[in-house]
């Protein structure tokens, strides 16, 4: 923090985010602001809008209203891999990994790409770089309970450990904001256990916010939630109160209050 920057300044301020298909609006008007280590969570009933909202915010998808800004920087039109520069990492519905590598090399791969090399930088120095890197990631496999599997291809993992391998690409890039989409989608109740001791485990610099359609996760991991109908705002506050608004019952999960009481 600079001696200019206001001590209250988010990590990631939306504003107005708006996205159109043709006639189909997908995004109406919709604002959120994560502070530094928030823990947000964004659910809401299929077609709400929520991963379209991940995009724009990854920026591989421009609104047609709005603004994204991250650390009072305006990204609203800045490239997916600048912007991921700047501190925004995803990890993706489908695990985004190369199975042909091992465990170890895509995590060394996912951080070398964040990584701004020196002009004039000469082999022993990228040697001596390359070599850190991986030692780095033998420690950050450890982390979320991989290291067993480091010199493995990555197309022998389960779903659930490419799931963890996923987010720990993610976070090699030393983010300040992690976007998740549904990191739950597919795992068994074991994996689940996993997935949740290693985001518990996420550094509190880091703000995360999560789409996802299992409840207890957004329970166990966020502080907050947004809940997206038709692509607007339905309801954002904290967790119980969110869950157990009426609307939201209705309109998520399908039942009253007075059902669940």
């Amino acid at each position: 923090m600079t001696p200019t920057d206001p001590p209250d300044r988010p990590a990631l301020a939306l504003t107005g985010l708006t996205r159109r298909y043709g006639s189909l609006t997908a995004l109406d008007d919709v604002g959120l602001t994560l502070a530094t280590g928030a823990r947000h969570a964004v659910i809401g009933p299929n077609g709400a809008g929520k991963t379209t909202l991940l995009n724009l915010i990854a920026g591989t998808e421009i609104p047609d209203r709005g603004t994204v800004v991250l650390d009072g920087r305006d990204l609203t039109r800045t490239a997916p891999a600048r912007r991921a520069r700047r501190g925004i990492a995803r990890s993706f519905q489908q695990p985004s990994v190369i199975p042909e590598l091992t465990v170890l090399d895509n995590l060394v791969l996912a951080a070398w790409r964040h990584q701004r090399w020196p002009e004039g930088s000469g082999l022993p120095l990228l040697g001596r770089r390359a070599r850190h890197r991986t030692a780095t990631a033998y420690d950050q496999l450890a982390e979320v309970g991989l290291a067993d599997v480091a010199d493995e291809p990555a197309a022998r993992l389960s779903h659930g450990r490419r799931r963890l391998l996923d987010i720990a690409a993610a976070l090699s890039a030393r983010p300040r904001v992690l976007l998740l989409d549904e990191p739950a989608a597919g795992l068994t109740d074991r994996d689940i256990g996993r997935l949740l001791d290693v985001l518990d485990g996420v550094d509190d610099a880091v703000a995360l916010l999560l789409v996802e359609h299992h409840t207890e996760v957004v329970a166990r991991i966020a502080d907050a939630v947004t809940v997206l109908v038709d692509g607007r705002t339905l309801v954002t506050g904290p967790v119980r109160t969110a869950l157990d608004h009426p609307a939201v019952r209705e309109a998520y999960l399908g039942t009253t209050t007075a059902e669940t009481h």
